[in-house]
């Protein structure tokens, strides 16, 4: 099962976010379900670069794709051009995995935690 996890400040922005585990839907290469967490959020990852324009080396994460681990955290004082992007960058992954999580209930879960 994969856990994943949004991270918030205390303002209630999301700063981040954490994946642990596999899916276990199928054998590893033909899992569905870990595929398609790991497009959304790998893909939301490059996004925050790419699209909101935060450096790389202002990204904090880590990747073992061994462990099924992927932990992304951004700077908490963006302008407010960069917040309001990276909200859209979070917001559309969380819609990809709460889709997931509705069609595959038994392989992820979806929670919040304050940073």
């Amino acid at each position: 099962m994969t856990k994943v996890t949004i991270y918030k400040n205390k303002r209630g922005s999301i700063i981040g976010y954490e994946l642990k585990g596999h899916a276990g839907y199928a054998e590893y290469g033909k899992d569905i379900v870990c595929a398609a967490i790991s497009v959304l959020s790998q893909t939301a990852l490059i996004a925050l670069n790419e699209v909101c324009g935060i450096d790389t080396n202002d990204i904090k994460y880590s990747i073992d794709e061994e462990k099924g681990h992927l932990s992304v955290i951004i700077p908490d004082n963006l302008t407010k051009e960069k917040r309001f992007k990276a909200d859209i960058v979070f917001e559309t992954m969380i819609v990809g995995i709460k889709g997931l999580l509705k069609e595959y209930p038994d392989y992820l879960t979806l929670e919040y935690g304050e940073v």
